[in-house]
């Protein structure tokens, strides 16, 4: 039987960051209400039988539910879904929401992995992006995590951000190699509709780095990080030999999972779906004993090509060719051999017996190249 994925979702946050488009909310009157929809859910799922390799836990914030809401959710996951044996278990961790206590009730509850959000090492930057911490409040979290037994951490980490210089980016690096995490995540800043950042940039008011700028903050750090002995495996991903996210691994190679809570995505089978964002839509649906789902579409095979040969080429080693033939039958020539001969042609793809790849140059453009593989 094939194995799925699970992601949770918890959409509460102490207040919304500046640049944060997720689907999260300041909102704490709703927790009780939701946690009993969020455990309604998972029980409506236990018809399922499938092997889960990976959970993952994020938000939002879900370090700010109570240690009782914590351990009576997991407990839930464990009694309807069969976790495998040495299954990865994130949970996302804020600095200033990580007591010590709730720490060591993960580490003892069976989570295995912390991704904890720094984003930027100067208090100046922090601020601008309405963080709630500073970089001494995540360095405490941080030491908290390595005291509660937790031996396999991710830091997220922003570049591109308002008044960040390539100095101040690689400085934030240097902090993290001082700290020795397993896994970074190194994401470029995307200003998205509805953010406050979104809203500044329409007034004038947001002074972003140049393009050329914020694409050395992105090469310096590959250097860097590689020569400190990081394995660049994905776009925006840095780990230690052995310590990849399982569980996003999954997803670039194009595995199902399963998404559940307020606004949380699926890829199950085929069908892509997806749950209501509104925690009370979500809480209404549940309370009916309803499947909270929005939306449910077929995936076509051309889109599952495309889709399959974009998740892969994020990949730093690149498309496994051999992977595409077995899943649909058919050489990835075969479908795409006029754009990949483009491709290559342009300098943005290279190729050996086993992998389609980015180049360097292809890694900047690397949305550009995707766009070729939709039908």
């Amino acid at each position: 039987m094939n194995e799925i994925s699970l992601y949770i979702h918890i959409p509460f946050c102490v207040k919304k960051c500046n640049y944060c488009d997720f689907n999260s909310y300041a909102a704490p009157e709703l927790v009780p209400s939701y946690m009993e929809a969020l455990q309604k859910e998972i029980s409506l799922y236990r018809y399922m039988n499938r092997p889960v390799k990976t959970v993952y836990i994020g938000g939002g914030t879900p370090t700010l539910l109570s240690e009782k809401d914590l351990e009576q959710l997991i407990d839930c996951v464990r009694r309807h879904f069969k976790i495998k044996s040495g299954a990865e278990f994130t949970v996302e961790a804020n600095p200033g929401a990580s007591s010590r206590e709730k720490l060591l009730l993960l580490r003892n509850l069976g989570v295995s992995r912390l991704s904890l959000g720094l984003q930027a090492y100067q208090d100046r930057l922090l601020t601008v992006m309405g963080r709630i911490h500073s970089a001494k409040e995540f360095e405490e979290s941080f030491k908290t995590a390595r005291q509660a037994g937790f031996d396999n951490i991710n830091v997220d980490v922003i570049f591109g951000l308002p008044g960040q210089t390539v100095s101040d980016f690689m400085e934030t690096l240097e902090y993290l190699i001082e700290l020795s995490p397993e896994h970074i995540s190194c994401y470029s800043l995307t200003v998205e509709e509805g953010t406050v950042f979104y809203k500044w940039q329409q007034q004038g008011l947001l002074e972003l780095p140049g393009e050329d700028e914020e694409r050395a903050m992105y090469h310096k750090a590959v250097e860097y990080l590689k020569g400190q002995g990081f394995i660049h495996y994905e776009i925006s991903n840095f780990a230690k030999p052995g310590r990849m996210s399982r569980h996003n691994m999954a997803c670039w190679e194009y595995e199902d999972y399963l998404g559940l809570g307020a606004g949380a995505h699926s890829f199950m089978d085929g069908f892509r779906f997806y749950n209501y964002p509104s925690p009370q839509q979500y809480i209404k649906c549940l309370s009916q004993k309803m499947l909270p789902v929005a939306k449910t579409e077929h995936i076509d095979i051309q889109e599952q090509q495309a889709e399959f040969c974009f998740l892969g080429l994020r990949l730093i080693e690149g498309l496994n060719k051999e992977a595409f033939k077995k899943r649909f039958g058919k050489d990835v020539h075969q479908i795409y051999g006029s754009t990949i001969e483009k491709l290559l042609a342009l300098g943005l793809l290279e190729e050996d017996d086993i992998h389609l790849k980015l180049t360097s140059w292809g890694l900047d453009l690397a949305n550009e190249v995707f766009v070729e593989f939709l039908p």
